[in-house]
């Protein structure tokens, strides 16, 4: 279905609730079926398998992190790797990291005239990105499907997320917003002995990548992602970026690391001194496979996880993906 495209279009994200424009009913009746406004996740996952069997070669995704991630997980099942649609990402959610690194670059009736030129052409790949989903399976659990994301996080990520979404905070700011207020929440947590000596030290956990030493004990953070650019110039990596497009970078801060406010300045303004590299407390790295063990929730895409009773779990990357650009 070359020059063809699906839409699909999440209202309940937060910039489609209070858009009183006729955007979505002038795609619903453009697209017809392939404008796929699902009720819960098991109907988006046959929508996509439906896409796939009659050879889809563009999803449009209109809402945040969690819908991409939704959209991603479900052509994971039932796209081929070698066959996958390319993908265009509408901002329109309460986090869009990932439109940041890989967006369309517009939303709304502008986005939806643009798409239709770029179709109409046969040019929907003229401009693309490309970059790999990152996904994260339970090795260990019968029957629970992967999941497939771009940015996963763990410890003191973990909690960080959980403030961001307690009511208090989500409801009254935007998310962008709520990162810092949860970010000032929990260094107002750091100054006090209890609760610095529970965040510092950090959870068990132990880190196997493929080509980098295993890292074990307690983790005070843990990142990684599948994303060339994060907002704000903002990079705490410092191995294999902008080297590959099909692999998977991360940062791992041992339990009660030493220097941590000047490691977190630096690697807030995307630097990385030497000290930092060299110091065992900090370790970074870009790998094909990752596995971990942990009993801790995990974050992917601003979704709590749970690494399930084994506690253990696989992170991998998959075939190169083509996300279009305006």
């Amino acid at each position: 279905m070359t020059g063809r495209f699906a839409l699909v279009y999440n209202p309940r994200s937060r910039r489609n609730m209070g858009d009183t424009s006729t955007y979505a009913q002038t795609a619903r009746a453009l697209l017809g079926s392939s404008f796929i406004d699902p009720a819960d996740r098991s109907r988006l996952d046959a929508h996509v398998a439906e896409l796939a069997a009659c050879a889809m070669d563009c999803i449009v995704i209109d809402g945040g992190d969690g819908t991409v991630s939704d959209v991603l997980s479900a052509v994971h099942r039932h796209y081929a790797p070698d066959r996958l649609p390319a993908i265009a990402v509408l901002p329109s959610g309460n986090t869009n990291l990932i439109a940041g690194d890989v967006g369309f670059g517009l939303r709304g009736t502008p986005a939806l005239e643009r798409l239709q030129q770029l179709a109409l052409s046969d040019r929907l790949r003229r401009n693309v990105r490309r970059r790999c989903g990152l996904v994260v399976q339970w090795p260990d659990s019968d029957g629970r499907p992967p999941v497939v994301g771009m940015f996963h996080g763990a410890a003191a990520f973990t909690r960080g997320i959980e403030l961001a979404h307690q009511p208090a905070i989500l409801n009254n700011y935007s998310h962008e917003m709520a990162v810092i207020v949860s970010f000032l929440s929990s260094v107002a947590r750091l100054l006090t002995r209890r609760s610095r000596q529970e965040w510092m030290q950090g959870d068990p956990m132990t880190v196997l990548p493929g080509q980098t030493a295993r890292l074990d004990g307690n983790c005070f953070l843990f990142l990684s992602t599948t994303l060339q650019r994060l907002p704000y110039r903002i990079w705490p990596f410092w191995t294999g970026r902008g080297m590959r497009d099909d692999a998977i970078n991360f940062l791992h801060v041992a339990g009660n690391p030493v220097r941590l406010a000047a490691a977190a300045w630096a690697l807030l303004r995307g630097r990385q001194p030497a000290w930092l590299r060299h110091s065992p407390d900090y370790s970074s790295g870009c790998e094909d496979r990752i596995e971990m063990l942990l009993h801790s929730d995990f974050v992917l895409d601003g979704e709590v996880f749970s690494p399930g009773a084994a506690g253990r779990i696989i992170l991998s990357a998959t075939a190169p993906i083509d996300f279009i650009h305006a």
